[in-house]
Order: structure tokens, then C-alpha cells, then sequence
């Protein structure tokens, strides 16, 4: 981890190929967050790729919406995508996820970048970093549960 990212890892007894679809379908989101803030998908193109646009609808406090480019893509290896608010004015951080297959199943990091974003120098203070370190984490344990059928939430 460095002062603009943050990581969390899980191995997850699945395929790449399985996990991506989860990832690049921007319906399964709301099921996978892990501060349960996402509410539900306004506007997406199924499969994500590179360049698509989705917009989310989400509440934290006070509902507002999201808007989601994909800005990296590797097929079953990669996704990142920037979110931006009220026209690009507030935002700019990246959720990645990469994958990498190994031989218990496929190795999932996701990483939380607000190198970029407009508001880092806040996102950067106090207790946000440690409460999204504690919701990627819950985020991946949401994942797996979609991807093996143990118990994660479904749509």
C-alpha cells in the first residue's frame, strides 16, 4: 500500500473466466458492495469493456449518482474503472481488480486509487482508509460467496 491506493486480497476457489463475468456486470455490483452504498445500476452496457460508460444510483448519507468509465481491461485479468460525480467536478478514483490464477483457484486484488481524484488530500484524512480497507475486504468476501455459491449475495 502507498499514501494513494489501497489493496486488499483474497484467494478465491474459482475461475478467472467466472470471477470476470461477475466483475464486468456492473448489476452484480450492488450485491458485491461492501459499504452497501451501491443502490442499484441507472445505465450499463453488459459485459463491461474498455471505454464502457455506467452509471450508478448510490446513498451514502444522501442518495447521489455515479458515473463509471472502464480505463483498464484485460480479458478474466483485469478491470479498473474511474468514477466521477456532477459532471466530473468531484472524483476521479479507480476500483481495479486483478486476477491471477494459481493453483488453489485465482488470486483477486482490488485496489482503491485516488491518486487522480479531485478530492484526495480529503479521502487521504482521518478514518476513510481504514473503513474502505474494512469494505474492500468485505467486498471480495461477497465475491467469492457470488462465485462459489456459499452463501454471497445474489441480485
Amino acid at each position: 500500500m502507498d499514501a494513494d491506493r489501497l489493496r486488499a486480497v483474497r484467494t478465491i476457489d474459482a475461475s478467472a473466466a467466472k470471477i470476470f463475468a461477475v466483475l464486468t456486470d456492473p448489476y452484480e455490483h450492488p450485491a458485491l458492495s461492501g459499504a452497501g452504498d451501491v443502490v442499484t445500476v441507472v445505465a450499463a452496457e453488459v459485459p463491461l469493456r474498455l471505454g464502457s460508460e455506467f452509471r450508478m444510483r448510490m446513498r451514502r448519507g444522501l442518495p447521489y449518482e455515479t458515473r463509471n468509465v472502464v480505463v483498464a481491461y484485460v480479458q478474466n485479468q483485469t478491470i479498473a474503472w474511474q468514477t466521477t460525480m456532477l459532471g466530473g467536478l468531484v472524483g476521479g478514483r479507480v476500483w481495479r481488480y486483478d486476477l491471477e490464477v494459481v493453483p488453489a483457484g485465482t488470486i483477486v486484488t482490488a485496489t482503491w486509487d485516488v491518486s487522480e481524484d479531485k478530492q484526495r488530500w480529503l479521502l487521504l484524512r482521518g478514518g476513510i482508509g481504514a473503513k474502505t480497507q474494512r469494505q474492500m475486504t468485505r467486498s471480495l468476501a461477497r465475491l467469492a460467496g457470488r462465485v462459489t455459491g456459499s452463501g454471497g449475495p445474489r441480485r
